[in-house]
C-alpha cells in the first residue's frame, strides 16, 4: 500500500519566501502543484511589461531561451525547499543538458512549467523540465542543481 502525499500550492509571496529572486529575474508567478522530493507544476504569466521584451526582440517579442530554462530552475525550488533536509538552502544550476526549445514564448502567453524529480544524492539533485503554452512544448531540459 502506497502512502498518499499532500499536494501543495504556492502563491507568488511564499515563492518569495523560498527563493531570492526578485523584479525583474523573478520568473515563476505560481506554483500549483508541489508534492515534496517528487514534482511542481507551476505558471509564469507574460506581459508586454516584462523589461527583456523589450530588446529581445523589439517588433516580435520573444522570451529569451536562458530566460525559459531560468524559469523552469525558479519553478524546482520549492520541489526540494519542501524536503526538510534542504528547506532554507540556495538552489543553484550545476549543468544543464539535452536542452530542446521547440516553440516561442510571447507577450500574453502562460508559460506552464512542469518539473520531475528524478535523483537526489546528497546536495545534488537532478530534474527534468518541461515548459508550454497552450499545451505545445516550448522548452524541455535536464538540469543539475547544487544545494548551498
Amino acid at each position: 500500500m502506497t502512502e498518499e502525499q499532500e499536494v501543495l500550492n504556492f502563491d507568488i509571496m511564499q515563492i518569495m519566501q523560498m527563493i531570492p529572486h526578485r523584479y525583474p529575474f523573478l520568473l515563476v508567478d505560481r506554483i500549483t502543484e508541489c508534492v515534496p522530493g517528487k514534482y511542481a507544476k507551476g505558471y509564469k504569466n507574460m506581459t508586454m511589461n516584462e523589461e527583456f521584451f523589450q530588446g529581445h526582440f523589439p517588433n516580435n517579442p520573444i522570451m529569451p531561451g536562458v530566460l525559459q530554462l531560468e524559469a523552469l530552475a525558479q519553478c524546482s525550488a520549492p520541489v526540494l525547499m519542501t524536503m526538510p533536509e534542504f528547506k532554507g538552502k540556495l538552489t543553484l544550476y550545476a549543468g544543464i543538458d539535452n536542452v530542446r526549445f521547440k516553440n516561442i514564448v510571447r507577450p500574453g502567453d502562460r508559460f506552464e512549467m512542469e518539473i520531475e524529480l528524478q535523483k537526489v544524492k546528497g546536495p545534488i539533485c537532478k530534474a527534468h523540465g518541461t515548459g508550454r503554452v497552450d499545451g505545445k512544448v516550448c522548452v524541455e531540459a535536464d538540469m543539475t542543481f547544487a544545494l548551498k
